[in-house]
């Protein structure tokens, strides 16, 4: 009888060493994070119309290409605690969460159906298979989204003065992506603008949103953080103009590289002109 108790009891022991061995939880890291990304992105001031001395609109090109903007780009392939700018963006209209809008017109006239701009950049290709009797069945495929394509994003922002609080401020409006078509061959073929999206409402998914910082693993940056501080590297491809027009269309090369850096100068000597030391 004490031989059978013994031998339940060293069962029982064994079980529970096993259950708490497989309860174990794996820490990723040497620390336990504690700064989550439950908040609200800070409210941009309030402004009022009469409070405006001056402002001027402008479209800038963010390439993803430089160095200082590969926050934006990676990582490619969505990680367990990491995804790039796009990847939140589609993740976001996928779930009904952000409302796009068609690219055809920057001012959010036309709202997209989520299922309708969730496949956009989607393929649907075809495999041959044939069954027992040698005849063939296509077997629809949908390829992933071409995350790797998207090179660019496209912001448009406002540039103004309050005359109340005495200071020049900007604030970014909207953003759209833009995917580089390659042919079969691997040709390029162009852009394509995806959608834009309304920064307002977007600025809530992507202030919970991790970005890469590549100075310090410890420092959590956000991609609303990003934009917001203006963490980013871009070139003005538009001003608000009597045409309409942008700067492509009147200079090309070096010429249109310089047109850029000239309104940013006349932004920033705007501001200066209006103080006197």
């Amino acid at each position: 009888m004490n031989k059978l108790f013994f031998f339940f009891l060293t069962i029982t022991s064994i079980s529970f060493v096993n259950a708490q061995s497989s309860s174990v939880s794996v820490l990723d890291g040497v620390f336990i994070r504690e700064n989550n990304f439950n908040k609200v992105p800070i409210q941009h001031n309030y402004e009022i119309e009469s409070y405006m001395m001056w402002s001027k609109r402008v479209w800038r090109v963010i390439d993803l290409k430089e160095k200082m903007n590969h926050p934006f780009y990676y990582p490619i392939e969505p990680t367990h605690s990491m995804r790039n700018l796009v990847t939140v963006i589609r993740d976001g209209i996928c779930s009904g969460e952000l409302t796009p809008y068609d690219p055809i017109s920057d001012e959010f006239d036309y709202a997209l159906l989520p299922k309708e701009a969730c496949a956009i950049g989607e393929k649907l290709d075809t495999i041959t298979e044939f069954d027992e009797d040698g005849n063939p069945n296509l077997i629809p495929i949908q390829d992933p989204f071409p995350t790797q394509n998207i090179r660019r994003f496209r912001i448009k922002e406002d540039w103004y003065f309050n005359s109340k609080r005495s200071v020049m401020d900007v604030t970014i409006i909207g953003i759209c992506p833009i995917e580089e078509m390659f042919d079969e061959m691997g040709e390029y073929k162009g852009d394509r603008l995806l959608y834009w999206m309304y920064l307002p409402e977007l600025r809530h998914t992507i202030a919970n949103a991790p970005a890469p910082n590549p100075h310090s693993d410890v420092e959590r940056r956000t991609y609303d953080d990003l934009l917001n501080k203006r963490k980013f590297s871009s070139y003005v491809m538009k001003e608000s103009n009597v045409f309409g027009r942008t700067i492509s269309r009147y200079k090309q090369d070096l010429a249109g590289l310089l047109e850029s850096k000239r309104i940013e100068k006349k932004i920033f000597t705007h501001e200066q002109d209006l103080w006197e030391y």
